[in-house]
């Protein structure tokens, strides 16, 4: 008994290969002259029997795929099992080249099997062939197929009425339901179906707490099969006696709705589930000609193509959401029976797909993130560059080889932070100004464009915090103007001065330092807080002129870190904070993805809470408020000695960690 396949190197084709290598007979691969050395290593690592294998060399465009006189004289008579495997599968590939592979492939694939007498064509179809029928699709159901429009389903269906119309030697054919990775390894081949997902379920554990209720979208049911189960139906039937002119769907009798199949992928994740879900089918009310209208216009286009980039899904997936097909599998399981072999069920092996996926195939994978792939040799500006986060970011970036720009009010410790610098090895220019000085600024400016001829990436950290209740500041106008003065218009002043040269050269970054209290308003730092809403807000209004001109801006809403700006408020030696390295690393994060936006999930959580618990927050931060008094200084008292802090004010904040009290 011989074996004959196309699509040896394919995703079914490799599981059904270790599946022969358990049984007796000579196996022939077809392979293209290119591909040889691809499938001989392939082989090798599958410790294959070589002994008992052939490597044939052809084409699945050509007559006969391709396949020698001599090759047909070697295997004339001698195959008894002849597997079409090869295929694009793709529902995102163009017609044209579906027709030559699918189509024209499947016709070469007959011909060969038929000149050289295989006892029977195996024909591995798709689900698809059935295109979007309303209703349950049976296995003896071919001409009825609906809406197959689509170039992968019109190609699928064809290539099955090549089979159904022309084959002249018995013949089997399977039509597998969307095929998943392998349900014991994980083993995933490629992007596909739920798999478009996967980034969204990521955004959504790394933006919010597991606990928290996300709204979803429910659509039709998805029918899907981990590829062990196709290749052990395959197997199974393909050496079963009496079943030729069959047609069997290797589906799943009981397939789960789109939300469902989310929400199972979402728990292997460990990221919230879409708890609250709407029917898709609810846009339907909208003609068809109004939705195309809609997505014509420029605006909807780019949102659309914008938010299908950030998540990795291809724009024509979406229209198979209300997918409206049920697959009757009867037969399947009647020549099933007493084999044991049983589909496993998604929920137990979900986290091994997610976790191959998030290892080998996350897009983000294989992006430069290291920071020196953004900032080497670029020009980086950061401000305060002397202490704090300011420092820790130039420090990190002299690591990554950035030409840095740093910044600061005094002179003498500014010349000993770019001698420190420089012994890494990069280019240091130090200026002195103060942010808060108008003429300071544009000075500052001024040289930096003449000397430099600009800056690529601009970091805003330099600023002023003030913690002092507003009962406390009726005759502190000044408080507020100081504060507004270095956070909101020193940071504007840089960005004004360098924006031009980012427009021009349709590049740049703008990196504004802001903080967790403007997500959650926290209370005594009024003056603070709204010097950096002011900026937060205007980035996100330049960020929507300049986004065609490739130029970010990034707001990073950081936590409380202990830096020199703290360390008057000596309560804040006994609360969690985070260290100015460990700040450095959202800097990092913020250059090396260009977001719009950089949180913790706390901030991110409280932001949400305010816009829909807004009194329940508010009765939450007078609770802190209350808990945590202003410092002596902020009272005018003499001396600062640290207080006590109880065990309740310890618990609070380390409950609200990063948060400023």
């Amino acid at each position: 008994m011989s074996y004959f396949i196309t699509g040896a190197t394919g995703f079914v084709g490799r599981h059904l290969l270790e599946k022969l290598f358990a049984r007796s007979g000579h196996i022939y691969l077809l392979v293209r002259s290119g591909s040889k050395t691809k499938l001989k290593n392939m082989l090798e690592e599958m410790d294959a029997p070589m002994k008992r294998i052939d490597l044939i060399t052809g084409d699945l465009t050509k007559n006969s795929l391709g396949v020698s006189k001599k090759n047909k004289d070697l295997m004339m008579g001698k195959i008894k099992h002849f597997y079409h495997l090869a295929a694009i599968y793709d529902m995102t590939a163009g017609l044209e080249e579906q027709m030559a592979a699918n189509v024209d492939g499947t016709s070469h694939a007959v011909h060969l099997a038929e000149a050289i007498k295989a006892k029977c064509f195996h024909h591995v179809s798709s689900i698809a062939a059935a295109g979007l029928y309303p209703g349950v699709f049976r296995e003896d159901m071919f001409e009825e197929a609906e809406g197959i429009d689509q170039p992968y389903f019109k190609t699928k269906h064809e290539s099955e009425a090549v089979v159904r119309h022309t084959c002249q030697i018995p013949f089997r054919i399977y039509r597998p339901a969307m095929i998943l990775g392998h349900s014991k390894t994980g083993q995933i081949d490629k992007i596909d179906g739920p798999y478009y997902f996967f980034k969204l379920i990521q955004k959504l554990r790394n933006t919010f707490p597991k606990w928290m209720p996300m709204m979803g979208i429910e659509g039709g049911r998805l029918n899907m099969v981990p590829v062990d189960y196709v290749v052990d139906v395959l197997d199974h039937i393909s050496h079963k006696p009496g079943l030729d002119g069959g047609c069997f769907h290797i589906t799943d009798s009981n397939p789960r709705r789109i939300g469902t199949v989310l929400n199972i992928f979402a728990d292997a994740a460990n990221a919230p589930q879409m708890n609250m879900r709407v029917d898709a089918r609810i846009f339907n009310f909208i003609p068809g000609a109004v939705k195309q209208g809609l997505m014509m216009l420029s605006p909807v286009k780019r949102i659309r193509s914008q938010i299908f980039n950030d998540l990795g899904i291809p724009p024509g997936v979406l229209k198979f959401i209300n997918y409206p097909t049920r697959f009757d599998d009867r037969e399947t399981q009647k020549a099933l029976k007493g084999s044991g072999i049983k589909l496993p069920k998604l929920k137990k092996y979900a986290w091994r797909l997610w976790d191959y996926w998030e290892r080998n195939l996350d897009p983000d994978l294989f992006i430069d993130r290291s920071l020196s792939g953004r900032v080497k040799d670029k020009r980086v500006m950061v401000t305060g560059a002397t202490s704090g986060i300011g420092l820790a970011v130039a420090e990190m970036l002299a690591e990554a080889g950035a030409h840095l720009i740093i910044v600061a009010r005094g002179q003498e410790k500014l010349d000993e932070t770019a001698k420190d610098l420089k012994k890494k090895g990069v280019k240091v220019s130090s200026y002195t100004a103060d942010l808060s000085d108008e003429k300071s600024a544009k000075k500052l400016v001024k040289d930096v464009l003449k000397d430099l001829g600009g800056v690529d990436i601009l970091v805003n950290n330099a600023g002023r915090s003030i913690r002092r209740s507003i009962a406390l500041s009726y005759d502190r106008f000044h408080d507020f103007e100081r504060t507004m003065d270095l956070n909101y218009f020193g940071s504007l002043r840089l960005i004004m001065g360098f924006l031009p040269g980012m427009a021009e050269r349709k590049s740049g970054h703008v990196i504004n330092i802001s903080s967790i209290g403007v997500l959650t308003n926290a209370p005594r730092f009024s003056a603070y807080v709204a010097s950096k809403a002011a900026l937060d807000a205007f980035a996100r209004c330049a960020a929507a002129e300049y986004n065609d001109l490739n130029v970010a801006f990034t707001t990073i809403n950081m936590p409380l870190v202990r830096t020199p700006m703290i360390a008057p408020t000596k309560m804040y030696n006994n609360v969690p904070t985070i260290s100015p390295e460990e700040s450095a690393l959202f800097i990092k994060d913020a250059i090396i993805r260009r977001p719009q936006r950089v949180a913790t999930r706390l901030g991110i959580f409280a932001q949400v809470m305010h816009a829909v618990a807004p009194k329940s927050m508010e009765v939450m931060m007078n609770t802190a408020f209350n808990m945590f008094p202003d410092s002596s200084a902020a009272k005018g008292e003499s001396g600062n000695s640290p207080r006590e802090v109880s065990p309740e004010q310890m618990a609070f904040a380390s409950l609200m960690r990063g948060v400023h009290w």
